[in-house]
């Protein structure tokens, strides 16, 4: 058995607990949360799984060398030290990025600079041939994170970013991001066990993350390339052993996934897009105002939405979000409803009380993940404001 090595899986604010719990599921060791990350350990076909697997990271790095740093030549002569060509080979493409926290390197970009000349110089004096630049598929992509006096060189083994699933088509105004929508369903417990409904659900990213959920299917499947396909070690035999044996993990799914939204254009694309990833089967899209539906039956009802605010569409915010208040008062009972804002001051014309509130990160703005617990019968307003 190969032996096992420390990777860093990186996420959004909010989602370590869940990333983490994904991670031990999934048969990781040594797992600890970190901020915006998660540290674990385990072997070359784990990596691949975590890579295939993962629903809340980002990007899986493996950490390859840890030094101190204190100026620009301690950065160049640790890297120039290292052993690339275990690597790469001088004929191969690169490409690093940088992250920097530091009083010495105040510029990224100058950072992954130097770690870039470095690695070339080193080729060049031993082979005489030096490796070229490649930003979009190196055969290489390299991490650096200096935080004050130390400095991280790691692999990128995913290469872009995880939430570029592969079966988006097509996109809306602002989609929401696929690694964000699927740990705002997770976040918000739902285990397939009931009926799910995007109210407003654009192109159908939450509606898809939510049929990948219920089924147990591994998120990234569909994507073109990972980063380690292009290494000296990649196994393509093994990478199968594991796609497969995460296949066998589907499960089958006996409740109905609805999505609505009043625009004809984004029920063509969420349409297209969850036809292209194979979810059609589990998933209903309909040309609908949310504000004019009612609930159908009595069977409870799990809702997970991200309402447009402001800077994406043109409303009047106070009327639209008592609407949402008022549709799921008269219209769902028996219904958990979540939704993600970063609007804060909306949340309090819902004229419904929150039974949860979570901090969250939407791109650059501070977000609310909020719940609503609509009761059937009686009990339908005991969440209302007096």
């Amino acid at each position: 058995m190969e032996d096992n090595y420390k990777m860093v899986a990186k996420t959004l604010f909010g989602f370590e607990e869940i990333l983490a719990k994904e991670l031990t599921q999934l048969g990781a060791i040594n797992v600890k949360q970190g901020v915006r990350n998660v540290s674990f350990e385990g072997d070359k076909g784990f990596m691949y799984k975590a890579n295939l697997g993962l629903r809340t990271a980002i990007k899986i790095l493996k950490p390859i060398k840890t030094f101190r740093v204190s100026s620009e030549k301690d950065l160049y002569t640790n890297v120039y030290r290292m052993n690339w060509d275990k690597h790469m080979k001088s004929s191969g493409t690169l490409a690093v990025n940088a992250t920097v926290h530091s009083k010495v390197f105040t510029h990224s970009q100058y950072a992954a600079l130097k770690v870039k000349d470095a690695i070339v110089d080193k080729f060049r004096d031993q082979t005489g041939e030096r490796p070229n630049v490649d930003l979009r598929f190196p055969d290489l992509k390299i991490n650096v994170h200096i935080d004050r006096s130390v400095c991280t060189i790691s692999l990128d083994t995913s290469g872009e970013s995880l939430h570029r699933r592969g079966y988006k088509t097509a996109t809306n105004i602002a989609p929401i991001n696929e690694v964000l929508a699927a740990g705002l369903i997770m976040l918000s417990g739902w285990d397939g066990q009931t009926d799910f409904m995007d109210p407003m659900c654009g192109s159908g990213t939450i509606l898809a993350e939510a049929a990948m959920i219920a089924c147990n299917i591994p998120p990234n499947l569909m994507r073109k390339e990972f980063a380690f396909e292009r290494w000296n070690d990649w196994d393509v035999e093994l990478f199968e052993k594991i796609e497969e044996s995460l296949l066998k993990k589907t499960r089958d799914f006996h409740h109905k996934i609805l999505g609505y939204d009043k625009s004809p254009s984004a029920v063509a694309k969420a349409k297209d897009n969850i036809k292209n990833a194979h979810l059609d089967e589990f998933i209903t899209i309909k040309h609908e105002d949310f504000f004019k539906t009612q609930k159908a039956g009595e069977a409870k009802l799990h809702m997970v939405f991200n309402p447009p605010y402001g800077e994406r569409l043109d409303i009047e915010m106070e009327s639209f979000y008592k609407n949402i208040g008022d549709t799921l008062k008269q219209g769902y009972p028996n219904t958990n409803a979540w939704f993600i804002t970063s609007n804060l001051e909306a949340i309090k014309h819902v004229g419904l009380r929150p039974s949860r509130k979570i901090k969250l990160m939407n791109a650059k703005l501070e977000s609310r993940l909020v719940k609503y617990e609509m009761y059937a019968g009686s009990k339908k307003g005991k969440y209302m404001d007096n």
